[in-house]
């Protein structure tokens, strides 16, 4: 009988001409285009400068500041009023005032001050702008005191070498941290939006009754559920490492056999949590809601945009109740540190405690009438 069933499902989705698409489509849009958008890194920042000095020092320190990448110079102002004024409008994000006497200053004194003003409207792009713009100026001023300290004392200056050593990411980039967040969420989005609408589409369409007529335990009828969408779960993941592959040449420091273990208990725990919305909805436009506010808040208190350390304590704890909390940090770590099931352990046991709670409610949930 469970044969026939899951069969019944898969023609149901080969049969509608969206899914099978969607199916397709929806991983190539993710991996692809997402992680431009889902990218905390800052460039193209709007600068105002105001250059009091007009010696050959302020104008080197504006060749550094714009030839860093980060800075796209707007307009030289003559003062602060009109520089403020540019970023009241918009055309400005961040004021870089040199004082008068900067060159002199620098050569005698071997210190000096220059003013950064912020548009903080955007906390992260004006606390991240003038980071990047204050290390700019810090390392013009000790590449000037390297340069004229010699010269002066007839010495070399003594100095400390830094050499940085960035692991399981070393060239900082951020797609590399996002992507496998992103498989996630696709995951989520698939294997619980479509289990959500499965059983409240027959509701609608009336096919419901003719099922709750039958034998068929809702032990059967449930797995029937989860099935097809398990492995439509499986499908989805292995385009997203193709994708991942080939457009961002990103591959798995650990087992891909390790992801698909921890992958296969998360698409039976959100796929349940669909089933579960699915008999409690009346409509699809009820499940679709439901789902959406919970996919949400899964999504927002999982750490995929924040990290969970950098939450309040109380949404720490309530970070614990979203299974792709624990999914996330799985992926990252494996596909960034390489770790396998043994350093994984604790997460593996709570996404089955998920997927066993879910599924018992949704099969305990389903009211079968005969």
């Amino acid at each position: 009988m469970l044969k026939f069933l899951i069969e019944k499902e898969f023609k149901q989705i080969i049969r509608n001409p969206f899914l099978p698409r969607m199916i397709i489509v929806f991983p190539l849009v993710v991996i692809l285009l997402l992680p431009f958008a889902a990218n905390y890194e800052i460039r193209n920042i709007n600068l105002a400068l105001i250059d009091n000095d007009q010696s050959p020092y302020s104008r080197q320190l504006a060749e550094k500041v714009t030839s860093s990448g980060y800075f796209r110079l707007t307009r030289v102002y003559e003062n602060y009023s009109r520089a403020l004024r540019s970023v009241e409008l918009d055309q400005a994000d961040i004021i870089l005032e040199i004082p008068p006497y900067f060159e002199r200053d620098l050569e005698r004194e071997k210190q000096v001050r220059v003013m950064i003003s912020a548009n903080a409207v955007n906390g992260i792009k004006g606390g991240l702008g003038s980071a990047y713009l204050a290390r700019i100026v810090t390392e013009f001023g000790g590449e000037v005191r390297e340069k004229r300290l010699p010269s002066l004392t007839g010495l070399s200056p003594a100095s400390i070498e830094i050499i940085p050593h960035f692991r399981f990411n070393p060239n900082m980039e951020y797609p590399v941290y996002m992507i496998p967040a992103l498989m996630v969420m696709l995951l989520a989005m698939l294997c619980g939006f479509l289990p959500a609408l499965n059983i409240v589409s027959e509701k609608e369409s009336g096919t419901i009754e003719q099922m709750n007529v039958t034998p068929v335990s809702k032990f059967k009828f449930i797995l029937s559920k989860l099935i097809p969408y398990w492995t439509i779960g499986f499908l989805v993941l292995t385009i997203s490492f193709g994708v991942a592959r080939l457009f961002w040449g990103l591959i798995p420091a650990g087992s891909l056999l390790t992801i698909y273990v921890f992958a296969s208990v998360f698409v039976l725990a959100i796929s349940g949590f669909g089933l579960v919305i699915s008999n409690y909805g009346k409509t699809i436009q009820q499940a679709m809601f439901m789902m959406f506010f919970f996919v949400i808040a899964f999504i927002l208190m999982s750490g995929l945009y924040t990290p969970v350390s950098s939450m309040p304590e109380w949404a720490q704890m309530l970070s614990r109740l979203s299974p792709l909390r624990y999914f996330i940090e799985i992926m990252r770590q494996v596909y960034l540190k390489g770790s396998g099931l043994s350093d994984l352990w604790g997460h593996l046991l709570s996404l089955a405690g998920f997927a066993v709670f879910f599924n018992t409610w949704a099969v305990l949930s389903y009211r079968k009438t005969i």
